[in-house]
């Protein structure tokens, strides 16, 4: 995402956190990856009084919302000892910079689309939350952007996603790194153009295409409108202290062997 598309990561937002009113949740701690400027910051504060929000947030900010989200960073490190660090970080490392069993939540809005591996994020989501925590998410499935595909490829040079798992992969996915209930759903949102030039703004703010053309295109060359098929979903870490099964062998940590006593 980028500063131009902001506004759909809040309202994406704010449709998880309604998705999520009918879960009981006691929070302490939450992890918000990614974290950026807007109004659901209050709404999961307001949810969980007195939650510690650790944060993977984004770089790319400018103006006065970028100073004011980078002062509310600075004051919950020092006030409530979260932890923050920034999503090139994590790109770097592959490690969210948590302890394990750290947070009670995650809440992962419209990253998942951008992850070469999403699977990898899904172990570390599970690393750090504590056992009944749990993880919220949202991404653009492969749908998104389909009007684009019908453009001559002399005029636009078209970007798959990096991730290109629909609703059922995630599913499967949630399933094979040991989460548990996972619940999906999803939405087609359609965005209507008047300007190629705000079309093709919000296509590269998605990752959509390489460049946007340098030249005026002519009129009714590309589409009016881009589909957004957004995927939802949470699930439960459950049952942590249980072994994994691989290949249909369990393999039983030492420490999980108790001896019987006579």
């Amino acid at each position: 995402m980028t500063q131009a598309i902001r506004w759909l990561q809040d309202e994406i937002a704010d449709r998880m956190l309604q998705k999520l009113d009918i879960v009981k949740l006691d929070v302490k701690a939450a992890l918000l990856v990614p974290a950026f400027p807007g109004k659901y910051l209050s709404a999961i504060t307001k949810r969980f009084p007195g939650v510690r929000i650790d944060s993977v947030y984004e770089e790319d900010l400018s103006g006065i919302s970028s100073f004011s989200f980078k002062a509310s960073l600075f004051r919950r490190r020092v006030f409530n000892g979260a932890q923050n660090c920034s999503l090139e970080d994590y790109f770097k490392s592959g490690k969210l910079a948590l302890p394990d069993n750290s947070v009670d939540f995650i809440f992962s809005d419209l990253l998942l689309q951008d992850l070469s591996d999403p699977r990898h994020f899904l172990q570390e989501c599970w690393r750090v939350l504590k056992e009944g925590g749990l993880f919220s998410f949202s991404y653009l499935g492969p749908d998104t952007g389909k009007e684009l595909r019908s453009v001559d490829a002399d005029i636009l040079k078209l970007k798959n996603l990096l991730s290109p798992w629909d609703m059922h992969d995630m599913g499967d996915a949630l399933l094979g790194e040991r989460f548990s209930d996972p619940v999906m759903d999803m939405e087609f949102l359609n965005l209507g153009y008047e300007s190629d030039v705000l079309l093709l703004a919000d296509a590269g703010a998605l990752k959509l295409i390489e460049s946007a053309p340098t030249k005026t295109l002519e009129k009714g060359l590309l589409p009016q409108k881009l589909t957004l098929e957004v995927v939802y979903g949470h699930a439960w870490a459950i049952g942590k202290q249980l072994a994994r099964v691989q290949d249909k062998v369990a393999y039983i940590d030492v420490n999980q062997i108790g001896r019987k006593s006579r």
